[in-house]
């Protein structure tokens, strides 16, 4: 039985990049030995866009479930099988209600466990909006659609030597004081710590807390955030052994390269950890959905309206984001297996060294 991670692939919006990087990416055949691809998308949109960018990518195969899909093939699962009009370099309804589509069947398929990875390409945050769809974007909706145990998920952008989570995701620039607490920051960091061990392989991850306001605050002259929300979050994060400090002023933080020296950062908003990381890692950054129960990743850039159908698109983003889901997938079987039968913790009071511990009593919980 073949051991190759199923990695389920969904179209996004057809009028952006996303089949052009795809087929960029499968465009090199000894990608198919690294892992099983399932594309969840649109037989009929991944012809006009062959023959638009004159793609000698070899063909999709074409089926109408999983259990149909053949290791060493591009499967393409046919979720679409009306016309879809595409209008590249637009946003539509059409091309929305289809990335939606895929969305949902990838999803179905995911939770069923027909799938290992998710590798979401990218959407219009506005045109997939629907009665099912009501979120700022793909991370909340996963979060909606996974969270069983009502884990909370983490945005992370991430490179082999980078790493930046969110405290706050897809919200206005005027409500991010109002939604920081002290609560919601120890949230982000635990499940930071966590990821970095289980997800990334981190022994003993090392976690930079950035300020929200200019000069991390002034000491309160220039905002009360950091005294009164995030240091006090980075005290109680330490007590409990995760390994954090600042908080930091932005600025300062990434244009001295003090990033090099932390295994993460955790930024207060969007803007604020997004725009050092693309300036630094646009081509290869990947932005993964930390703290909840399935993998997902995806290129760290949109839909790239203004060069669609072009042939200038990277394809960069998206190997590393496939590449990515397969580590994270390995990762955590891995770190699961070493600690599925942990034996029993001994505790030998030194105080006592006369006494023998009885290890055939059963440990009292």
């Amino acid at each position: 039985m073949s051991d190759l991670i199923k990695v389920g692939i969904t179209h996004g919006d057809v009028n952006g990049v996303g089949y052009e990087i795809l087929l960029k990416t499968f465009s090199d055949a000894r990608i198919l030995e690294l892992f099983h691809p399932i594309v969840y998308g649109s037989s009929k949109s991944a012809s006009y866009h062959r023959k638009v960018l004159n793609s000698d990518t070899p063909n999709f195969h074409i089926i109408s479930k999983v259990e149909e899909s053949h290791e060493g093939k591009i499967n393409l699962v046919n979720c679409i099988k009306e016309e879809i009009k595409i209008e590249l370099g637009s946003a539509s309804t059409e091309s929305g209600g289809a990335a939606y589509t895929a969305l949902d069947v990838a999803c179905q398929d995911l939770a069923n466990g027909k799938i290992d990875v998710l590798v979401t390409l990218p959407i219009n945050k506005d045109s997939i909006q629907n009665d099912r769809f009501q979120f700022p974007g793909h991370t909340e909706f996963l979060e909606e659609r996974f969270a069983v145990n009502r884990e909370k998920a983490l945005m992370i952008m991430a490179t082999e030597t980078m790493r930046v989570a969110l405290a706050t995701t897809h919200v206005p620039l005027s409500e991010v004081s109002s939604k920081l607490s002290k609560e919601l920051i120890m949230e982000k960091l635990k499940t930071l710590d966590y990821t970095l061990k289980r997800d990334f392989r981190v022994e003993n991850p090392r976690i930079a807390v950035l300020g929200l306001n200019p000069h991390a605050g002034e000491n309160g002259l220039l905002g009360k955030e950091e005294n009164e929300i995030i240091a006090p979050a980075v005290k109680e994060a330490q007590d409990q052994w995760i390994l954090c400090a600042g908080p930091f002023p932005a600025d300062g933080f990434f244009g001295s390269g003090r990033f090099k020296e932390f295994d993460a950062i955790l930024a207060m908003y969007h803007d604020q950890g997004l725009i050092p990381f693309k300036t630094l890692a646009m081509d290869s950054g990947v932005n993964y959905t930390a703290g909840l129960p399935i993998v997902r990743t995806s290129p760290d850039h949109g839909t790239a309206y203004d060069i669609a159908g072009k042939n200038m698109a990277s394809d960069e983003s998206f190997r590393q984001a496939i590449y990515m889901g397969i580590d994270v997938f390995r990762n955590r079987q891995a770190y699961d297996e070493a600690r599925k039968n942990p034996l029993k913790k001994m505790f030998f009071d030194r105080g006592k060294d006369d006494e023998k511990l009885d290890l055939t009593q059963e440990e009292e919980m």
